[in-house]
C-alpha cells in the first residue's frame, strides 16, 4: 500500500508476532495492541493492573515519540482488561494520568488475555 510507513522503536515493547508496533497511514498513526512487556527483556512487568497499565502506556508512548507525537495527539484508544469489573477503577486512574482534556475517545472491554491484565492500542493524529 502506498503511503504506509512503519514505526519501530526499541524503547517500546517488541513485537512478538507478525505485526508492526505502529503504522502511519495518511494523517494517522495506528499502534498495535501493546501490553506490559519490558522493552529489553520481553518479560511482563507488574503484578497488578496499575503497574501493568503504567508499563503499557510507556510502551505506547515510545511508539508515539518515535513518530514525534505525544499523548496529546491520541484521538482513540481501545482497551482490553482481563478482569474488567475488578480492575477498571485502578486501570482508569493510571490511564487518565497520561492525558489532559479533551480525552481521547475510548472503548474498554473485558477480554481473555494471554498472561497479562491489560492491552491497549491507539489511533493518533499525525498530520501537521
Amino acid at each position: 500500500m502506498a503511503g504506509k510507513q512503519e514505526i519501530r522503536t526499541t524503547a517500546g515493547a517488541p513485537p512478538i508476532g507478525a505485526y508492526s508496533q505502529g503504522l502511519v497511514v495518511g494523517d494517522f498513526l495506528h499502534t498495535s495492541g501493546m501490553g506490559p512487556l519490558d522493552p529489553e527483556t520481553g518479560e511482563v512487568v507488574g503484578d497488578d493492573v496499575a503497574a501493568q497499565t503504567h508499563r503499557t502506556m510507556r510502551n505506547l508512548g515510545a511508539v508515539l515519540e518515535a513518530r514525534g507525537l505525544t499523548f496529546d495527539d491520541v484521538v482513540k484508544a481501545t482497551v482490553h482488561l482481563q478482569n474488567l469489573k475488578e480492575d477498571f477503577a485502578a486501570f482508569n486512574e493510571v490511564y487518565q494520568s497520561y492525558f489532559t482534556r479533551p480525552y481521547p475517545v475510548r472503548t474498554t472491554v473485558g477480554s481473555d488475555l494471554m498472561d497479562i491484565l491489560v492491552e491497549i492500542d491507539f489511533v493518533a493524529y499525525a498530520g501537521r
